[in-house]
């Protein structure tokens, strides 16, 4: 019998602290989760890298960046809505190696590439504060090919306030928030997701679109370079299917250690070429 870690939300806390960050240029949309874990390497809604504080020696997080090109949506099945996240993050994942333990705070800020039943495709960028929903950042557009980073910072240490920073680095307009939030500071992570989406026939984690392989690069933690190790890949699996179905595969990471590819509707990944 597998054994599956599902990471509640927290509802209680910082509800306060997130009911005065600024939202004047955002709106709701797609909520995002914490991992869901089903073994070491593998996930129900995750697939890329992440970096826990045991696994990492004690390491705590108060920096996570890292870049990547907004992939092509398309359908991977037609008639149904299909979303996919792209993002950095401090928090949400595993602690440790084998992961055994989860962490239940989240900061992070990304892209969503969606296509619903008809085949029309959408492009933005949002961030959010778990529990909190994501809100979209509407004053910086997005469009497939786009070149984003990302940059999340305590702004002092142990102080719990942030700056997020999304950059598209192709059209050169950014747009940054400071906030507070209560962060544990134990996981840093680069991932792909299927967000969880809420409607009126309930919540369940959204099916993928195809979107070939999402390059992410220049991954830091703390302002160096990340060192990525296989051992820190998260496959995302589809485990309602019999045998499991692979949704998306991390690479191994790129010459530098601080990229990688993420191949989407695939079993294996070929690593970058470059640095």
């Amino acid at each position: 019998m597998r054994l599956v870690r599902i990471v509640a939300l927290v509802v209680a806390p910082l509800i306060a602290a997130f009911a005065g960050a600024p939202q004047a240029d955002a709106r709701q949309s797609s909520r995002h989760h914490v991992i869901v874990a089903v073994n070491a390497n593998q996930s129900s809604n995750w697939s890329g890298y992440n970096q826990g504080t045991i696994e990492q020696g004690g390491k705590l997080f108060t920096q996570v960046s890292g870049d990547w090109t907004v992939p092509t949506a398309r359908p991977h099945v037609h008639g149904q809505d299909e979303f996919s996240s792209s993002w950095v993050g401090i928090g949400g994942g595993c602690v440790d190696a084998d992961c055994n333990v989860t962490d239940s705070t989240l900061i992070q800020a990304g892209t969503e590439q969606d296509v619903d039943a008809a085949g029309k495709t959408s492009y933005y960028a949002w961030w959010e504060l778990i529990p909190a929903p994501s809100l979209e950042i509407t004053t910086l557009k997005v469009a497939p090919g786009n070149r984003m980073h990302v940059d999340i910072h305590e702004v002092v240490a142990n102080s719990n306030v942030w700056v997020i920073t999304v950059k598209n680095v192709s059209t050169g307009k950014s747009w940054s928030t400071t906030v507070p939030y209560s962060s544990t500071h134990a996981t840093a992570e680069w991932i792909e997701e299927t967000p969880l989406i809420i409607d009126t026939s309930g919540a369940g984690l959204a099916a993928m679109p195809n979107l070939g392989a999402v390059t992410f690069d220049k991954a830091y933690t703390n302002g160096k370079p990340t060192g990525l190790k296989t051992t820190e890949e998260m496959q995302l699996v589809d485990f309602n299917t019999n045998p499991p179905t692979p949704v998306a595969t991390p690479s191994a990471p790129d010459r530098g250690h601080d990229g990688f590819r993420d191949c989407v509707w695939a079993s294996t990944c070929r690593a970058p070429t470059g640095d």
